[in-house]
């Protein structure tokens, strides 16, 4: 396996709503799946890509502004995504900023209270 990271579990308190505020701000569908008493959002992906869910958060887990820093990719779309991220219900802590030959980041609060970082490879 080449990837490091192979799959990430974001928690949230609200699952229709961090449903919205993905899809809005990843610019693809996030799916409602689950079986007999649970259900979580599915981060579009496909073949070996890393992958992750919105799950509801329990006694181990909560959303978090502190804590490990999640990239995901809007693919060229980083103003787009910024935009969605206040009209979703999120805040932008720091707005899109070069990284080098990295690309682009913002780092966001998601509409759950979770950090994560926004990433493109251009603006």
């Amino acid at each position: 396996m080449s990837h490091r990271f192979v799959w990430v579990d974001i928690p949230v308190h609200d699952l229709d709503r961090a449903i919205a505020f993905y899809a809005a701000v990843l610019g693809t569908p996030v799916t409602r799946e689950g079986g007999p008493g649970f259900s979580f959002g599915l981060l579009a992906h496909s073949g070996s890509d890393v992958a992750g869910c919105l799950y509801l958060a329990d006694d181990g887990n909560a959303p978090s502004p502190r804590g490990p820093l999640v990239y995901l990719n809007v693919d060229g779309r980083i103003a787009d995504a910024e935009r969605a991220v206040a009209a979703r219900g999120g805040r932008v802590l720091q707005a899109t900023q070069p990284i080098g030959p990295h690309g682009y980041r913002a780092i966001v609060v998601d509409s759950e209270g979770n950090r994560v970082a926004l990433h493109s490879p251009k603006p």
